[in-house]
């Protein structure tokens, strides 16, 4: 199922929640996005019917295998974009997180690797650098 934006940014929220609190309830994707309960309760509805996460009994969300691949594709488009942005074209933090949360949703992959190409040559190159001082 191709997942809308909304439901690529929920699962990127539900993804850096778990890893920061460990576990992840509704109220918390609320606040983090700062959107009504009503609203999250409705995405994360549709989002168990997707197969994407589970919610068990004490009320936590828990991305499912599928639900967890999906949140690291996104999070690692929206990290790799952002750090693109910032040391190849010189964007502010700022700018380039606000950016990359609109563009991992819909660069193409070929894009999206030859960034991750140029960030690792940056990176040999870095290190190249630092092995001759």
């Amino acid at each position: 199922m191709k997942l809308q934006e909304s439901g690529e940014n929920y699962l990127e929220t539900i993804l850096i929640l778990e890893k920061e609190k460990g576990s992840v309830r509704s109220i918390d994707v609320a606040n983090h996005l700062d959107f009504t309960k009503a609203s999250v309760s409705r995405a994360m509805s549709i989002l168990r019917e997707a197969g994407y996460l589970v919610m068990e009994k004490d009320g936590n969300l828990k991305l499912t295998d599928e639900g967890r691949e999906k949140a690291w594709s996104v999070y690692e488009k929206h990290c790799q974009i952002k750090r693109f942005f910032m040391e190849a074209l010189e964007v502010s933090e700022e700018t380039a997180e606000k950016d990359a949360c609109r563009i991992e949703h819909v660069i193409s992959d070929e894009t999206f690797e030859q960034m991750k190409l140029w960030l690792e040559t940056a990176d040999a190159m870095e290190a190249l650098g630092s092995d001759q001082q």
